[in-house]
């Protein structure tokens, strides 16, 4: 029990894979799709023979420090310095950030006492295999085997350390075989991408009925689905207004990106609420992780003038099933008094983004932004409204 007193359940700890994440477990005929090249003396990831700028050191060797940019999401960036300055100088990996052991204790020194797992990689597999659904479904798998052999899904069974093994959707039986799998091994939440779901006839939102047999055995497993901020293709309208074709390189911005930047998640579940699949599985979990909270009044409001003008597209009041269904960890420096007015405040779920540079270097220091609020609202958001969710007893 950290020292104030407060279980804190954090929806937003990563992991650092090892170089052979991807790859150890993939079978011989996909080898290759995945690789590693120097370039002028620095490691590259190459994704079915093209080099990828998405992660800069993909292999993790050395990182950006953690909370690095925490006084320019604080503060703004008014002399208008570079990413690079605002980074500073890297550092060393450390296992607490490669394995779970280590970061056990780590969480014990931080205050920590619960937290969801997310790897840092797998963000970029979906979108550059997007036109083969098949090697999407193996590396994927490939990926999950890495996870459970080197962190588990709930590290030793202790309800500390829950990894976050990733479903992908081109082919839905199959996603439902990997669902099983996962089930088999313990996981109690999943990561799915915040994007149109890609297949040989197109791409398609994943809220249609034709996801129906997969998210009905997600409900009926009662386990926490995360939509998680990642690659999820957008590059390619912000190409049709720049007039260039890019992947997405998150780590160098520019201004008209950062105004979309979340329109994926936005209409993630847009498409979950008005393509009804919220509705006939009224008992799914979803939670919304690294995406902020900028993009939910805006939607809230464009779905509420939306239900007005054409109730008959919506099985039920949309904003009801967002109330319902949706939870979301907003930034740490967001308005979350705010938010909890919108969606509830046992919708809202305390996420720091460690180890990365654009979240917290200390994570209780997320306690900070809620000292005005009621004591049991800060319990709810720390740690118990994620607990609920995942269905853990948290101590009173």
């Amino acid at each position: 029990m950290p020292a104030n007193d407060i279980p804190v359940f954090d929806a937003d700890n990563h992991l650092y894979e090892t170089r052979d994440a991807l790859t150890k477990f993939l079978p011989d005929r996909y080898k290759g799709a995945v690789d590693y090249v120097e370039v002028h003396g620095r490691t590259k990831i190459v994704v079915r023979g093209q080099i990828s700028d998405y992660i800069p050191n993909p292999t993790f060797d050395v990182v950006a420090r953690p909370g690095a940019q925490e006084d320019y999401y604080r503060h703004g960036n008014p002399d208008g310095k570079s990413y690079r300055e605002i980074f500073g100088a890297p550092v060393r990996c450390i296992d607490a950030w490669r394995e779970p052991a280590a970061r056990l204790k780590l969480m014990d020194e931080q205050g920590l006492d619960r937290t969801l797992m997310f790897p840092t990689l797998a963000s970029l597999i979906e979108e550059r295999m997007r036109d083969d659904p098949d090697l999407v479904h193996a590396v994927i798998h490939s990926l999950n085997e890495w996870l459970y052999e080197t962190w588990q899904f709930n590290y030793e069974g202790l309800d500390r350390i829950f990894t976050t093994p990733v479903i992908t959707l081109p082919i839905v039986e199959r996603a439902i075989e990997e669902l099983e799998w996962v089930l088999e091994r313990g996981a109690r939440v999943v990561l799915i991408r915040p994007a149109p779901v890609p297949g040989l006839r197109g791409a398609r939102s994943f809220g249609l009925p034709e996801f129906d047999p997969f998210w009905e055995r997600v409900q009926e497993a009662d386990i926490l689905v995360a939509l998680h901020s990642s690659d999820s293709g957008y590059d390619r309208y912000y190409s049709d207004w720049t007039g260039t074709s890019s992947e997405m390189l998150p780590f160098k911005p520019s201004a008209f990106r950062m105004l979309q930047a979340w329109r994926p998640v936005e209409d993630a579940v847009a498409a979950l609420v008005c393509h009804g699949a919220l509705s006939r599985f009224p008992r799914l979990k979803i939670a919304v992780v690294e995406n902020g909270s900028s993009w939910v009044a805006p939607l809230l409001l464009s779905i509420r003038d939306l239900y007005k003008k054409l109730p008959q597209d919506f099985a039920e009041d949309p904003i009801e099933v967002i109330r319902r269904n949706i939870n979301i960890s907003p930034f740490w420096e967001e308005d979350l008094g705010a938010l909890a007015g919108l969606i509830g405040e046992d919708r809202v779920l305390f996420g720091s983004d460690y180890p990365h540079p654009e979240g917290l270097a200390s994570p209780l220091t997320y306690l900070d932004e809620l000292r005005h609020l009621p004591e049991a609202t800060t319990r709810k958001i720390m740690g118990g409204n994620l607990a609920r969710l995942m269905n853990i007893p948290v101590p009173a």
